[in-house]
């Protein structure tokens, strides 16, 4: 585990990389033909309050390890590539650094971002760099090209505190508190940190496990959706509903795309309106977007869309998305893992037993179902449970998410399961869902109905 001091050094270390401009990447010149501005570049002198150098390098050699191991999974890893280089730099191995670099331009000539960075690191050797800070070649430029090389420093800040925030003590999202043995992967997206993760299903009682990470670009405007066209992306529990092939969209798409069921029942509970939040790749003619770029989607690069698709079932792979990931410890998950499983238990318990008054009790006051609100729910129920010798329900392929909300929300869970039904006068299954509150210590059903 890396201490936050130290992750704060190498954001500040990494990120005064991109202050300075590379010309030849929008005028299409060669990059060496303006040295005499010289760009400033930070210090990377350890601070007074950090003093043990050998703790520095150990964590170091954890963030190359790391770095290492994704280039070992996926050669064609370019983000890996690119924060490489730059950790390359940041231990003094300059040389290292540009060859690292150079090698991804040549393979991947569309990342802007490893051009600019390229470009800094070669002016890197006509200056001796001890300082942090402004630089007078932004000033220089036209408007466009400002503008453009700060949506690149923008991708840079975004790409490398999404990275290093993990090697930040973080254990478990919150979030995946139960998957279904049938459910192999889900995805996690953290809004604050243009980060996607995918965890791969360990098993009964047993945390996620951390797979695979991306960069992600969301909505020109931060904030929760609410309605059609405000350029936001949603926070949320979804699914993904199906895969649009690349020669079935427009360019904007790249490579592809996979829906979401945005509005969920909750989003239409609160009357949030929009449609076409997808999961979908970048316009072909580029390598990657700024941050905050699209209008609502999240979006990846075409290569990393591509090698998402081997962690997504259609119809069954849950993305959450979230403002900011709650992470939690693997004990705290546990707990509330069981918790959670245990008031499913009790609710399935009490309408196997048609205690009537016990079942209704775990309905909270503003349920609401496509038919039904709390004191309708309760009339057709009586009338279903008087009309019953015996009931006998099963529960399988139970997966429990955490549902995104801040400190004033109450807790919801969505849970997933397929409901095997038996009784006197009726047989059936059906893939249901429930969100489920906790209210006053005591999780209780907000909706019901069919996935």
């Amino acid at each position: 585990m890396l201490k936050r001091i130290t992750i704060s050094v190498l954001i500040m270390g990494l990120l005064g990389l991109t202050g300075v401009k590379v010309g030849a990447l929008w005028t299409q010149q060669q990059a060496a033909g303006s040295i005499a501005t010289r760009p400033a570049f930070p210090s990377f002198n350890t601070p007074a309050n950090f003093s043990d150098s050998r703790e520095v390098s150990s964590q170091t050699e954890v963030l190359f390890e790391r770095l290492n191991n994704r280039l070992k999974r996926n050669s064609e890893d370019y983000e890996a590539s690119l924060l490489k280089g730059l950790l390359l730099f940041q231990v003094g191995g300059l040389d290292d650094a540009i060859t690292e670099l150079k090698i991804l331009t040549e393979r991947a000539p569309k990342f802007q971002l490893a051009h600019l960075v390229l470009g800094d690191l070669l002016m890197a050797r006509f200056n001796q760099v001890d300082a942090f800070g402004t630089n007078g070649l932004l000033k220089s430029n036209n408007t466009d090209q400002e503008k453009r090389i700060q949506q690149l420093q923008n991708e840079a800040r975004a790409r490398l505190k999404g990275y290093l925030f993990l090697a930040d003590g973080v254990e478990v999202p919150r979030a995946l508190l139960a998957l279904s043995g049938d459910t192999e992967y889900a995805l996690i997206v953290d809004k604050s940190k243009n980060r996607l993760y995918v965890y791969h299903n360990s098993g009964p009682g047993l945390s996620p496990e951390l797979v695979d990470d991306f960069y992600v670009v969301l909505g020109k405007k931060t904030g929760e959706k609410f309605r059609e066209g405000d350029l936001k992306t949603p926070s949320g529990v979804y699914f993904v509903t199906s895969y649009l092939p690349d020669e079935k969209l427009p360019p904007l798409y790249g490579s592809g795309a996979f829906p979401v069921n945005y509005p969920n029942e909750y989003d239409h509970r609160l009357q949030k309106t929009g449609k076409g939040i997808w999961l979908h790749g970048t316009d072909k003619s580029l390598y990657s977007r700024p941050p905050l770029d699209s209008e609502g989607c999240v979006v990846l690069t075409n290569e990393e869309f591509t090698r998402i698709g081997q962690y997504v079932e259609i119809g069954r792979t849950p993305i959450v998305i979230s403002e900011s990931v709650d992470w939690v410890s693997s004990g705290e998950w546990l707990d509330q893992n069981i918790e959670v499983q245990a008031a499913l238990e009790t609710w399935r318990q009490n309408w196997e037993r048609s205690d009537l008054n016990s079942y209704l009790n775990m309905y909270a006051d503003d349920f609401w179902s496509k038919k039904y609100n709390k004191d309708t729910w309760g009339e057709y129920k009586k009338r279903v449970f008087s009309g019953k010798k015996f009931q006998k329900i099963d529960l399988s392929d139970i997966s429990i998410l955490s549902y995104p909300g801040d400190k004033k929300s109450r807790p919801m869970v969505v849970a997933n399961f397929v409901q095997h039904y038996q009784s006197n006068n009726f047989n059936g299954n059906a893939h249901k869902r429930l969100y489920m509150v906790k209210e006053q210590g005591q999780w209780k059903v907000l909706y019901e109905g069919r996935q």
